[in-house]
């Protein structure tokens, strides 16, 4: 989060808008800062409209980031259309104010453990009908484990199962990992485990199903890894925003 502190010279923060700036998701709208020493607050200008809405920053983003995905369950069960293109305004805003442009050369700022809070992917119609989630099963803490050391990250899924005496469980999944380009890495499955073996006779006519949903493999692209903020898209399509729990 950033904070303008008395002890520095005082500045205007101004963010600039643009419309050619390519992004791994295609071509968005990017906004660069500038400052200049002129006053003692910090004012935002905006190069093209005059809409507070547009005025944020760093910390206002996170802010209204945070706002914006209260009470829509990390979104995994889909949320109305409106709220997913304001979440998506805001992480597109935020990606476009990335203090670490090359991630993967910078991989402490990715290590530790992470606590997912949104996703784009969901489990919607016939395939929450098929999984129990609908009131047999709870979905509950999805976690990421990054060791940056090993290359490897070990994601825990956690279910909750209401007709067996309140049965706990989770889905384990091992991946490896290997550096792409300055900010995307390739995610390789390695192997996933599922238990106690109760829960595993839960889902093992739908486990293919349930893997397909929650298996890491692919390409991932690092739009945002700053301390307590991870944003990364697979695939250039879904986004994933985790929140920071423990340093590794």
């Amino acid at each position: 989060m950033m904070k303008a502190h008395s002890a520095v010279p005082a500045t205007h923060l101004r963010i600039k808008s643009s419309r050619s700036r390519e992004y791994p998701s295609g071509s968005r709208p990017f906004h660069t800062i500038k400052a200049a020493e002129q006053s003692s607050a910090l004012v935002i200008e905006s190069q093209e409209t005059e809409d507070p809405a547009d005025y944020k920053t760093v910390a206002e983003v996170k802010a209204g980031l945070n706002q914006a995905i209260q009470g829509i369950n990390r979104g995994i069960f889909g949320v109305p259309s409106a709220k997913k293109s304001e979440i998506e305004g805001l992480v597109e805003l935020l990606e476009s104010q990335n203090p670490t442009p090359d991630p993967t050369q910078n991989l402490q700022k990715v290590g530790g453990c992470w606590k997912l809070v949104y996703s784009t992917i969901t489990i919607l119609g016939s395939k929450r009908t098929k999984l129990g989630l609908r009131d047999f099963i709870t979905l509950g803490d999805f976690l990421q484990t990054i060791d940056v050391v090993e290359s490897k990250a070990i994601n825990l899924i956690m279910f909750n199962v209401r007709g067996l005496n309140m049965l706990n469980g989770q889905l384990t999944i091992e991946a490896s990992f290997k550096i792409a380009s300055k900010s995307r890495v390739d995610i390789k499955y390695k192997n996933s485990t599922i238990t106690p073996d109760q829960l595993m006779n839960v889902f093992q006519k739908n486990y293919d199903l349930l893997l397909s949903i929650f298996n890491p493999e692919g390409c991932l692209e690092i739009s945002y890894p700053f301390f307590s903020v991870l944003l990364y898209r697979k695939k250039q399509r879904n986004i994933s925003l985790l929140h920071h729990l423990l340093q590794s």
